[in-house]
């Protein structure tokens, strides 16, 4: 059972809860800014989740795994382009294309590792955003507008405070669902394998199957998010298949604390809010730091993503649960 003054159970439980109130919080001051601003984290931080999951416990350094944020929300807007509106539809093909696509690429790339792993998926990641680019018929580098939201029955996305509560709702379900695996059999073998998989196939276990399971599980998560980051924004663009973004989701798990199951949640609370606060930045003392600050936020999150690295090794969340243990 767990122990309910650790920092592992009331940490988690009092975030959980923070977000859970959020949109009645939200209503009760006028500001239903709060709940588009929160279900945009939470979409970043179900994606670092499932990245947190290959990389944290896995070892595996994906540079890739935007793609698959993109292959779901072009899995909505090119169906809603044609006219199919059920979200159902739209989720079962993010999930069915996400997974047969992430199978064949990690069929090739789980069988490398290091700087290899890295370069093979980046390369992966950038063929798929330059063929959402040559895609003319679908907005090419314009993107994707949604005319709308996807219609999933009682469920009505179209509702922010709706689409908020079934983001939160499936970040709490993978929560649960990684941290079930990782502590079976499946988990174990997986850390193994991080830390030294030639004794683990020494002792009979075969670390390709795992580790391209837990590939494609994660795969999965991140096209999920996609489909919720489509729903969102009602937008497809290439730009979600950038580079950049799998950096954005690896600062997030960094921040948070590599290796830790919460760690990318709180590492995507801090990082977008900061984001947030920093581009409208008014001091009022001083004008001169405001321009600067909202001109070169980049900066000052490099800055304090530095400090975090030099003086909480095992990010923000990891920091917490070791200081109180």
């Amino acid at each position: 059972m767990a122990d309910l003054r650790s920092p592992r159970f009331w940490v988690p439980a009092a975030v959980l809860a923070f977000l859970a109130l959020l949109p009645a919080y939200s209503a009760l001051v006028g500001q239903s800014f709060y709940v588009t601003l929160f279900t945009r984290i939470l979409v970043y931080a179900l994606a670092a989740l499932a990245l947190n999951f290959v990389l944290g416990f896995g070892g595996l350094v994906s540079f890739g795994h935007a793609l698959y944020m993109g292959l779901g929300a072009y899995a909505v807007g090119i169906l809603s382009f044609h006219g199919v509106t059920n979200g159902w539809v739209h989720l079962a093909a993010a999930l069915i294309v996400g997974g047969v696509f992430a199978t064949l690429v990690g069929a090739v790339v789980v069988r490398t590792g290091g700087m290899t792993f890295i370069m093979i998926t980046l390369a992966f990641a950038q063929m798929g955003y330059f063929l959402a680019v040559s895609l003319k018929q679908y907005g090419g580098d314009d993107g994707l507008t949604i005319d709308a939201r996807s219609q999933l029955g009682i469920v009505d996305l179209g509702s922010n405070t709706v689409l908020y509560y079934a983001v939160l709702a499936c970040l709490v379900a993978c929560l649960w669902l990684f941290n079930r695996m990782l502590g079976a059999r499946f988990g174990y073998v997986l850390r193994g394998s991080k830390s030294n998989e030639r004794r683990m196939l020494a002792l009979g276990f075969p670390t390709f199957r795992y580790k391209l399971s837990a590939y494609v599980m994660s795969a999965m998560v991140c096209t999920l998010a996609g489909f919720f980051l489509a729903n969102f924004t009602k937008f497809a663009s290439p730009s979600y298949m950038q580079w950049s973004v799998s950096g954005e989701l690896i600062v997030i798990i960094v921040l948070g604390g590599m290796g830790t199951l919460f760690g990318p949640v709180i590492g995507a609370i801090v990082l977008l809010l900061l984001e947030e606060v920093l581009q409208g930045y008014r001091p009022g003392l001083f004008p001169p730091l405001e321009e600067v600050v909202n001109k070169h936020w980049q900066v000052v999150i490099g800055l304090f993503v530095i400090l975090v690295v030099l003086f909480a090794k095992r990010g923000l969340y990891g920091f917490i649960v070791e200081r109180r243990e």
